[in-house]
């Protein structure tokens, strides 16, 4: 959950943080060697071997007579019944031609799902609840989209795109829909590290005060205690399941909005 450097992270800069920080200052970058490795950049690099170790695990295994469960699970985030896997919501919002953005949208889409769910589990943190991760993938969003509109309509069509059909109001709507546009940055950044962080507070709040009265009265009357430690034992649980679902539906979230910004930016005309 939240933390302020988790294991991993105190071992790695106790261990090479010195290192990269000389390394830093060399560059005349500040670096402080305790703290040289940063808890976002451990738990994100965390997500990414996490997540080619899983793609290693699937390759050979991939059967189309006799599907694993890590197969099917893919399957799913990728299409599904209810239609919200990422090549079905790229099928929906980003035109016949969607499906050729599945690689970078999916990457970002699945990237996302592990760091959020990361939290969960003991000595990790989420890394989608620092505002530094959230913002990372929201640029490479952001350059992604307005790349493809380049490539859709060539610069001068693109930028036209901004101005409107009206001649007479482009120089209005042409700056309006810029800084519009640019706002989309910070709202995919917002929106997924608001939402994660305030996930893990409300748990850690909660946490917080069930442990509370265990540990006042323990001294005092240990048989209430006991009774009482059943609350923070189990209560949690609630919590966690919200924080999947807060997961699973910020990845949504970041799925569809990503897709609209490419129907969008590539659309053509009729």
């Amino acid at each position: 959950m939240i933390a302020e450097q988790t294991p991993l992270t105190e071992l790695l800069n106790r261990t090479l943080g010195p290192a990269l920080a000389h390394a830093l200052q060399g560059l005349g970058i500040p670096s402080n060697p305790a703290a040289a490795f940063s808890e976002a950049f451990v738990m994100s690099a965390v997500v990414v071997l996490l997540g080619m170790l899983l793609v290693m695990l699937l390759k050979p295994q991939i059967s189309v007579d006799r599907p694993g469960a890590l197969q099917q699970v893919c399957e799913i985030l990728l299409t599904n019944p209810t239609k919200f896997g990422i090549r079905d919501l790229l099928d929906e919002h980003a035109g016949h031609h969607g499906r050729k953005h599945l690689a970078m949208v999916g990457s970002i889409a699945i990237f996302i799902l592990l760091g959020n769910l990361l939290g969960i589990f003991p000595l990790f943190s989420t890394p989608t609840a620092n505002p530094s991760v959230p913002l990372a993938c929201a640029i490479l969003t952001f350059l992604y989209f307005n790349l493809q509109g380049f490539r859709a309509h060539g610069v001068a069509g693109y930028l036209k795109h901004f101005a409107g059909p009206n001649p007479f109001l482009a120089p209005l709507l042409f700056p309006v829909e810029i800084i519009s546009t640019s706002a989309r940055v910070l709202s995919l950044t917002v929106r997924l590290y608001a939402n994660m962080f305030a996930s893990e507070l409300v748990y850690l709040v909660f946490l917080g005060l069930l442990v509370g009265p265990v540990a006042s009265v323990w001294h005092k009357f240990p048989p209430v205690a006991i009774v009482l430690a059943i609350f923070p034992a189990t209560i949690p649980i609630l919590f966690i399941g919200l924080h999947i679902f807060v997961a699973v539906l910020q990845t949504m979230v970041f799925t569809i909005l990503p897709s609209i910004y490419l129907g969008m930016a590539t659309a053509h005309e009729h």
